[in-house]
């Protein structure tokens, strides 16, 4: 077993234990705690946001420690927290391991991109970025899967062996993920290795724009588990089972053509920022197709079949945005701060997250289609962004494999694609080839 495969088994396995709960979370931790649903809701809350303020000391760990390290540890949290749940009967008890858990949770993504730097370069990186993300989709389905089976046998009380089947399964991940090699030595910070905090992000003003570019794409992110439920039930009428076919669609398409989806982005030699602006622009096309739903309004059957359709638009934008997105912003993250770098991109997700139930509830009491309109002109503005951004980029971060010179050789690393106007650079598709080590070769 490669490297590669124990990085992508450790995700999958991961994938499976957080599918066991993410579907079911309040009514997981009520059974497994005995506590009441007001009360659970009010600690999953207060300690979310929490872990939304920790997310720059994890940035910082990695920078100092090395992402393998700190990732490891996160998994050990993550285990140990999910064993101590069925004896955290207790307000004060379910509080603090619920904390220490969701800081973990947070930052666990800010962790594995600034891995996916460490053990991967060039198109690896976008070819890992893809494997991961249709790992975790098959494996949160299975997991869904596999507690209702659970539920099925045991009731309820199975919800507390779903709780230490959790624990073993970030366990076996963190096992796993230890035979993990980086490319380069991660180790603290020593003379050769340059000390920089936050300042040296807040400096980087490309970078800041991508990382607001994101928000507005991340808002789309947020639309499948948000805003689609409401608009079903509410606007269009239709019954709660199109919410699940939904949803069945999406992880469906994410876990089998995925990958596929991604080399074949990939093998076309697209600039990132121009794959990512695609993404966005399938994306507002999703959104537009539910305003004309919502303004036709067509029986249950044709209302159906057109959701079905929107949502496979949606996760192909989803799926083509993704890998050269994650990738946009591992690689244009300078290596001796990646994980504070990382760490700022990330929490444009989070408070997109964040903000998305309030934004999209007070936009549908206004009118169904408003919020469908708000994420339109959002994805198109970030379409737009990135393009406009990739000059400023660094040309290792535009292009899985850099473009070569006129003189024949490629760039050296560390350009910035304003040093050269992007426009001069090898058209799209014919850049020469620059032989980037497979994941398998760097990860050992």
């Amino acid at each position: 077993m490669t490297g590669e495969r124990s990085l992508l088994t450790g995700v999958g396995i991961s994938a499976i234990g957080i599918g066991m709960y993410i579907p079911f979370s309040l009514v997981f931790f009520h059974h497994v705690t005995g506590l009441s649903f007001a009360l659970v809701g009010v600690v999953m809350t207060v300690t979310g946001l929490t872990g939304l303020a920790f997310m720059p000391l994890a940035g910082s760990a990695v920078d100092r420690f090395g992402a393998k390290r700190v990732n490891l540890l996160l998994y050990a949290i993550r285990a140990t927290g999910f064993a101590l749940y069925p004896f955290a009967s207790s307000l004060p008890a379910f509080a603090a391991v619920a904390l220490v858990t969701a800081l973990a949770d947070r930052s666990f993504a800010v962790v594995q991109q600034s891995l996916i730097g460490e053990v991967a370069r060039g198109t690896a990186r976008d070819r890992l970025q893809a494997s991961i993300r249709a790992l975790q989709n098959a494996g949160m389905g299975a997991g869904a899967l596999l507690v209702s089976g659970v539920l099925a046998l045991w009731g309820t009380g199975g919800f507390t062996y779903t709780a230490w089947g959790n624990a073993l399964a970030f366990t076996l991940a963190g096992l796993l993920v230890s035979r993990v090699r980086p490319v380069r030595d991660a180790g603290p910070v020593s003379a050769g290795r340059p000390s920089a905090g936050y300042r040296t992000v807040l400096r980087d003003r490309p970078f800041l724009g991508l990382t607001a570019v994101n928000f507005l794409t991340a808002l789309g992110y947020s639309a499948l588990s948000v805003l689609f439920p409401l608009y079903i039930t509410t606007w269009l009428h239709g019954p709660d089972s199109l919410t699940g076919a939904a949803f069945t669609v999406n992880t469906a398409l994410c876990a089998g053509i995925g990958v596929l989806v991604a080399g074949r982005v990939r093998r076309s030699g697209a600039r990132r920022t121009r794959s990512a602006a695609l993404g966005a622009l399938l994306f507002a096309a999703a959104f537009v197709a539910q305003i004309v739903l919502g303004t036709l309004r067509p029986g249950q059957t044709a209302t159906l079949v057109a959701l079905l359709v929107v949502v496979a638009v949606y996760t192909l934008g989803e799926l083509v945005h993704s890998p050269s997105g994650g990738a946009l912003s591992v690689s244009a993250a300078p290596e001796s701060v990646r994980g504070r770098y990382l760490a700022t991109y990330q929490l444009s997700y989070s408070l997109a997250s964040a903000l998305a139930p309030s934004l999209f509830t007070g936009l549908l009491a206004l009118d169904g289609r408003l919020p469908w309109a708000v994420l339109a002109v959002a994805a198109l503005g970030a379409a737009l962004a990135l393009v406009r951004l990739e000059r400023h980029l660094p040309v290792e971060a535009v292009y899985a494999e850099p473009p070569v010179a006129a003189s024949g050789s490629p760039r050296g690393p560390g350009a910035v694609a304003s040093a050269a106007p992007v426009g001069s650079a090898a058209p799209v598709g014919s850049a020469a080839p620059v032989a980037a080590a497979p994941v398998g070769s760097v990860v050992s």
